[in-house]
């Protein structure tokens, strides 16, 4: 499977990265210290095009591949983790799931906002009990004569609880299946419905600019109509968005790493001791060589999942690519900080460096959209290990 970009993929690339370094650059270090999301640059990417990357054009999409997409979110993690995460979680997590699984009528009534970048939506999976183990989940949905009644709550969901946050696509329990397990089904709940709310914002330790709450469900009702694909369906629905977010992740991955790998090349090339560029010696020129294979190894991981998402390679064969490119480009990308902030050594740990907040921000990358471990269970179910 060939995964070299196109020369439209490189001209796209060159386009977001002349946005990232002209438009959130000049900005992000003040917006992280303030925990500002920043609206208006929202807007702007929507502006651009981006969050309708992969929508058709009759949703005011651009009718793209999802290679484009990945190109966008690297390009944005580059320059700031917080804004590459919220496009990557707006169309994974918020547009996907209801271009993949709703009706014409449902993407006729929400889509066009989120591809435009007018609002945003979340993806409301986790709970403080339960992520990936659907049976201990205890969100409940009951269905009410033509209303579904949910009652629970959901952690960490990123875009839930902005200014511009129109909707929140829920897992819940709806019943028991024959064989006594939890019923899992997805409802779509507005930002406006009465008895949901989105609390405060968490105190991160990165994604500073990221909009992340934990949500409130009590008797929040909603149309039956609301209902997102089959009834019982859900998880097996949330399942399949997650394959396509662990690419999406591990294209943020390879920004990460991108960013550290430019920063540390400027920085020992006008850095001096001892009357010579640091990057003279062997001890960090050594280092910065080992981010620049992590950089293309990881991109190449990346951008072969990928190619296998837009020529429809699916099956084992696609979550076993999925789940090998999360997994070696954040596991990198946490040890590419770690070696950036090194390569600058004390300026490293000041937050006027951007090495800086991205070892802040890498952390994260190993645990969201499926832990290391367990990537790593799935690698080895794909193998053929008989893991639990």
């Amino acid at each position: 499977m060939s995964f070299q970009l196109s020369d439209e993929h490189e001209t796209f690339r060159r386009s977001v990265r002349e946005f990232a370094e002209g438009e959130i650059s000049p900005h992000v270090a003040q917006w992280d210290r303030d925990h500002h999301f920043p609206v208006d640059l929202i807007h702007q990417m929507g502006d651009l095009g981006l969050f309708g990357l992969t929508a058709p054009e009759e949703l005011g999409g651009a009718g793209g591949d999802f290679t484009s997409l990945c190109v966008a979110i690297e390009e944005l993690g580059r320059v700031d983790q917080s804004i590459g995460i919220t496009l990557e979680a707006a169309v994974g997590l918020g547009i996907n799931p209801i271009l993949t699984f709703g009706t014409t009528e449902q993407k006729e009534r929400w889509l066009p906002d989120l591809v435009a970048g007018r609002s945003l939506a979340g993806f409301g999976l986790t709970e403080s009990g339960s992520g990936s183990d659907a049976s201990a989940m205890r969100t409940k949905a009951e269905l009410d004569g033509d209303e579904w009644v949910v009652n629970g709550s959901k952690e960490f969901i990123t875009n839930s609880g902005s200014e511009i946050t129109s909707l929140i696509t829920v897992a819940a329990r709806t019943g028991q299946t024959e064989r006594g397990r939890p019923e899992i089904s997805a409802i779509v709940v507005p930002a406006n419905t009465p008895g949901f709310a989105a609390e405060p914002p968490y105190d991160k330790l990165g994604w500073h600019i990221s909009d992340t709450h934990p949500l409130t469900f009590d008797d929040a009702r909603v149309p039956a109509d609301h209902l997102l694909g089959e009834r019982g369906r859900g998880y097996a629905q949330f399942l399949a968005t997650l394959d396509d977010g662990r690419v999406a992740i591990a294209a943020l991955a390879v920004g990460l790493i991108q960013g550290c790998l430019d920063a540390c090349v400027r920085y020992a090339g006008e850095r001096t001791t001892f009357g010579v560029p640091i990057g003279a010696k062997q001890g960090v020129a050594f280092q910065i060589a080992d981010l620049a294979v992590k950089a293309q190894a990881g991109r190449a991981l990346t951008y072969q999942a990928a190619a296998m998402k837009d020529a429809g390679v699916g099956g084992k064969a696609f979550k076993q690519a999925a789940s090998i490119a999360k997994l070696y480009t954040s596991e990198a990308a946490v040890d590419a900080t770690r070696i950036a902030t090194q390569v600058f050594g004390g300026y490293g740990f000041m937050e006027e460096y951007p090495v800086a907040r991205f070892y802040r921000d890498a952390k994260i990358l190993e645990i969201g959209e499926g832990t290391s471990e367990v990537q790593r269970i799935l690698i080895a179910r794909g193998l053929g290990l008989p893991v639990e």
